[in-house]
């Protein structure tokens, strides 16, 4: 196929927050797909048996037909190479573990060639790496070459890995989002920040804000952790800590054979031997825990029965696992590597990864396995006799939910047990033979606290139920308290070009009035409390997204651009006020395929997309393309306009909702038929600034405040100039007053 029936990609965008297709992160690519205009899937000979052997999971997309296979019968009756490009890089990603997203394609030019493509990738370098692959791969089919697709798909697995959030804070980021908290990702490692401002908390990983360091520090030390748990009457195995071979070989006689032996610092099983009993045995078991220890090696005595994990949240235990020992059974043909290979990394729940639930074993180099193997007199290529079974690794094997079955005692004994060591998230690990009953009635002990402890084998058992432990951690995180448990702050977004600087600089001053500590985003910068903040090499979304990030924080004001909104979406989330100004004939958009104002309304509805059911839109009603974005507000609307006759003021009225208006000097509250006005000074003669000040008004009321005090506001940010200078030279008014409230239905 020649040149010009290549698809070339224009231009790449990544949308980190809500924009015009969807409200999650999306990469958008404009494309030229050139003669392929003229060739739809069902015109080229072979391409649907093609794509669908390099990649047959496509079946499972529901496509626009909303069906299994929806997508395979658009190609098969004939679609373009937009669309099919937006589903081979949805399931190359879904490929390397990320969950189907949403997709679109648009065709923007009227010669047809020129379309917008848009998915849903949760990286940006993840997500511009799959396009990429993602063209390769459809170019191949169409002209009929060979493409590897296990090979691109393992490089973005590799991406995915390295760029994405770990599987156990995606768990609870996805929680979080589930519960309607927001969340901003901090580093490129796993520090998320859930909610924002003044409300937020941070994770990472496993461990939060309210993890104390002191805790974590008591939980790396073997030694400390079992003195504090055992004088709390806590069970744990009787151990020393030693500094030799031959101490360690002493310890063990002094607590009773047999023994186990472990790193003093370490974690996840590494350095570990259990059930040790001869001297050679615990001499070589001293050794490996002591690469692993660096600070001393633990002897304690061998508590018999199943290792089991439990997960405690706050005050409760909220998940348990059993694990079992792994073995092998010889037929005197195989090497134990190879009976490993063919029987337990089989399974698909190991890997390599942190996203594996389960760990690859390589009895060839696992220095715990090595030691394992010895004692039985074998190594990892020892042929073992048919029949005979090979202990291959007795602990870390946890991939049994068993959390309905913990006796309530042990379940109380494991959260007293992080409560000693003082962590608010804790992995109880604990051996007993049956734990549905009493440790004290079977011998059972805990023998570890960790802190930062895995989510996985809670998450994506091998047997038994998945458990929510991410919504546990971040009802822990929010559930106790007062106020929204959403880790939200109120905030108040503006788009539009009628005043909106002076709009957002009011709003914030009436916040600020109220007692709030307010950030504000606009075109002339960012202020925190009328403080100017510079702004330095940051993109505007990045400076925008310093506010949510600052503690401080109690309530933001942020103006956008229809500008900002297709290059990088919405700084937020969601908001709890969107106003909306006028849609203006678009300037300066032509690169976006902006052209008219009814496209350009389309962007800005972006601000009443993103209104909270619980928000209010506030909408010019003398603008006919705003006044149509009622119908898409999840919340309630509130109309403003000069005029109280405006017939969509006047309709909404009558169905008793709230408009605010100009009337004879005043600014008028109104909720249906009831009225209360708010008095505007005679000089404050200019039809635009009464308008900043009406519209103001009216988002300050939609915030929650009241009318008085959105008066007294008005005439305290009268009486002195702003910290912002208004770039077009509206003055402020010198007096703003209260009239009594109005009589009702005047």
């Amino acid at each position: 196929m020649n040149q010009k029936k290549a698809i070339e990609i224009l231009r790449v965008n990544y949308l980190r927050g809500p924009n015009i297709w969807t409200f999650r992160p999306m990469i958008e690519a404009v494309l030229d797909i050139g003669e392929l205009e003229n060739f739809p899937s069902n015109t080229i000979d072979g391409l649907y048996e093609r794509l669908t052997a390099l990649l047959p999971n496509l079946v499972e997309h529901h496509c626009s037909v909303g069906i299994h296979g929806g997508f395979l019968q658009r190609l098969r009756d004939g679609t373009y190479a937009g669309h099919i490009l937006e589903h081979v890089a949805l399931e190359l990603q879904s490929l390397t573990g990320i969950p189907a997203g949403f997709g679109q394609t648009r065709q923007v030019s009227d010669t047809g060639m020129i379309y917008k493509m848009a998915f849903r990738s949760p990286h940006e370098q993840v997500g511009r790496a799959a396009l990429a692959a993602a063209r390769d791969l459809l170019m191949a089919a169409i002209e009929d070459r060979p493409y590897n697709v296990a090979v691109a798909v393992a490089t973005l697995k590799q991406m995915v890995d390295s760029l994405c959030l770990g599987p156990s804070t995606a768990h609870i980021v996805a929680a979080a989002e589930e519960s309607g908290i927001p969340y901003i990702r901090l580093t490129e490692d796993n520090l998320v920040q859930l909610g924002y401002g003044a409300r937020q908390r941070r994770i990472w990983t496993a461990e939060t804000e309210l993890t104390s360091s002191i805790g974590e520090g008591i939980s790396g030390d073997k030694d400390l952790t079992n003195s504090l748990l055992a004088a709390c009457g806590v069970p744990v195995p009787e151990g020393e800590l030693v500094h030799s071979a031959e101490a360690a070989w002493e310890a063990a006689e002094d607590v009773g054979l047999p023994v186990v032996v472990k790193p003093y610092n370490g974690n996840h099983g590494r350095g570990v031997s259990i059930n040790l009993s001869r001297r050679d045995d615990v001499v070589a078991a001293y050794h490996l825990a002591e690469r692993e220890a660096g600070a001393g090696v633990i002897v304690e005595s061998f508590i018999r029965g199943n290792e089991h994990r439990l997960l405690v949240v706050g005050n409760r235990l909220v998940a348990a696992a059993r694990g079992e020992a792994l073995w092998v059974t010889g037929d005197g043909a195989a090497n134990i590597v190879e009976l490993v290979d063919r029987h337990i990394n089989i399974d698909p729940r190991r890997g390599t990864g942190e996203d594996a639930p389960l760990n690859w074993v390589a009895p060839d180099v696992a220095p715990e396995i090595i030691l394992e193997l010895e004692r039985q007199g074998l190594t990892a290529h020892s042929v073992p006799a048919a029949g005979r079974k090979v202990l291959i690794q007795p602990n870390g094997n946890v991939d049994c939910d068993v959390t309905d079955e913990v006796h309530p005692s042990t379940a109380a004994t494991a959260i007293l047990a992080a409560r000693v060591v003082g962590l608010d998230i804790a992995g109880i690990d604990l051996v007993a033979r049956d734990i549905s009953r009493p440790l004290d009635q079977q011998g059972g002990a805990i023998v570890e606290v960790n802190a930062g402890p895995g989510l996985l084998a809670h998450t994506t058992p091998g047997r038994g139920k998945p458990r929510r432990v991410g919504r546990a951690i971040v009802q822990h995180l929010f559930g106790a308290r007062s106020g929204p448990q959403d880790g939200r702050i109120p905030i108040a977004g503006i788009v539009g070009t009628h005043g909106a600087t002076l709009i957002a600089r009011l709003i914030a001053g009436l916040l600020q009035a109220s007692g709030k500590y307010v950030g504000l985003s606009c075109q002339d910068g960012l202020s925190l409390n009328g403080r100017v903040l510079p702004q330095g090499i940051l993109s505007p979304w990045d400076s925008a997204q310093r506010l949510l990030i600052n503690r401080n924080i109690e309530a933001a004001v942020f103006e956008t651009s229809a500008r900002s909104i297709l290059t990088d979406g919405l700084t937020y989330d969601s908001c709890l006020v969107g106003v909306v100004t006028d849609v203006a004939q678009p300037a300066g958009l032509a690169e976006f395929y902006i052209h008219d104002r009814d496209r350009m309304a389309k962007v800005l509805r972006t601000q009443v997309d993103a209104i909270l059911p619980d928000g209010v839109a506030v909408l010019n009603a003398a603008d006919a393309l705003v006044a149509g974005m009622a119908s898409l507000c999840d919340g309630d609307v509130m109309f403003y306009g000069l005029d109280a006759c405006l017939p969509v003021i006047v309709a909404h009225r009558s169905e008793g909702r709230r408009a605010v208006f100009l009337r004879d000097g005043h600014i008028v509250l109104a909720v249906g038929i009831d009225e209360t006005a708010l008095l505007l000074p005679p000089q404050t003669g200019q039809a635009a600034q009464q308008e900043a000040m009406l519209v103001a008004a009216a988002a300050a009321w939609a915030l929650g405040l009241d009318p008085q005090l959105i008066c007294a506001g008005m005439r305290h940010l009268a009486s002195q100039p702003l910290h912002l200078p208004y770039p077009g030279g509206l003055p402020m008014p010198d007096a703003i007053a209260c009239s009594p409230e109005q009589p009702r239905g005047a």
